[in-house]
Formats: structure tokens, C-alpha cells, sequence
């Protein structure tokens, strides 16, 4: 485990695992994609994957900033969370059933993501990383809009599954 003893280090030890989260994620979702069969829920699916990847940017423009090497700090939570869609994807039931569980699975992932970016917003605030606020702050509301997405497509199969 690393030694961390400060809250500059601290701040870049969560940066270190939201970069380990989105990596993670930019392998899972493709695989989520695959495996829903409503297009507009693939297509959510991928368009998230675009902005996985830009949110990965983001961290490696925030290490940038902060002058530090880019780096993943693993984190044991997405990897429960992604094997979690694992099991969906896996799992045998009518296509609208199957994409209400994969949007479900999903959103686990973004509420992981939502909690780790609050969680590094407040620390930037404290720090005075005005920068790496608003950064934070841009990424944290793409994965609301993501979770909203999420949910609307799963209302949307719970009723054609009704």
C-alpha cells in the first residue's frame, strides 16, 4: 500500500484510482454494448464509451497540471462492479429483461464514478485547485447525464417487459 501523508497526495491517490476506474470501464463498456439488444441502449452504451475515454484525458490533463506522471492507483470496487455486469452479461432472459439488468449493472458504475469524482471535487475545493475543480466539476455532470440515460432506458424496458 502506498504511504500517503499528505492532502496534496491524498487528492492524487483518488485521481490515481478515478483513472483506474475509467481504464477499467473503457474495457467494460463496449462489452455492454454487445450485449443489449434495444439499439438506442448500445448506442448509449458507446456514445458513454467517448466520454470515458475523454474523462481519462481529463485526469491525464489534471496529473499534467499538478506536474506528476499519470498513473492507476487500483481500484478493487469497479472490478466487483464490473464483474457484477459480467453476470448480466451472461445471464439468460428476454432480450427487454436482460437490457433493463445491463442498464442496472451500468448504473452501479456510475454511482461508483459519481461518489469517487465528489469525493476528489472536495478535496480539489480544500486544496484551492480551482482548475482541477471546474475539470472534476465538467466530468461529475456527464455522469449524471449518463445515470439519467441509464434510467430512462431502463423504465423504458421495464415497461416492454411488463
Amino acid at each position: 500500500m502506498p504511504t500517503i501523508t499528505d492532502t496534496t497526495k491524498a487528492f492524487i491517490a483518488k485521481l490515481q484510482a478515478l483513472y483506474d476506474i475509467e481504464k477499467q470501464l473503457e474495457k467494460a463498456l463496449p462489452k455492454l454494448a454487445k450485449a443489449a439488444a434495444h439499439p438506442e441502449l448500445a448506442a448509449g452504451f458507446r456514445m458513454h464509451l467517448a466520454q470515458t475515454k475523454e474523462h481519462s484525458e481529463r485526469l491525464e490533463e489534471l496529473f499534467e497540471l499538478l506536474e506528476v506522471k499519470p498513473k492507476k492507483m487500483k481500484a478493487e470496487g469497479v472490478r466487483g462492479i464490473i464483474a457484477d455486469g459480467e453476470w448480466v452479461i451472461g445471464v439468460d432472459a428476454p432480450s427487454a429483461v436482460k437490457d433493463v439488468m445491463l442498464a442496472a449493472a451500468a448504473r452501479y458504475a456510475e454511482h461508483y464514478e459519481m461518489a469517487g469524482y465528489l469525493s476528489a471535487i472536495a478535496q480539489a475545493h480544500a486544496l484551492g485547485l480551482t482548475d482541477a475543480t471546474v475539470i472534476l466539476t465538467k466530468t461529475l455532470n456527464e455522469e449524471k447525464a449518463a445515470d439519467e440515460i441509464l434510467a430512462s432506458a431502463m423504465a423504458q424496458n421495464l415497461s416492454n417487459a411488463a
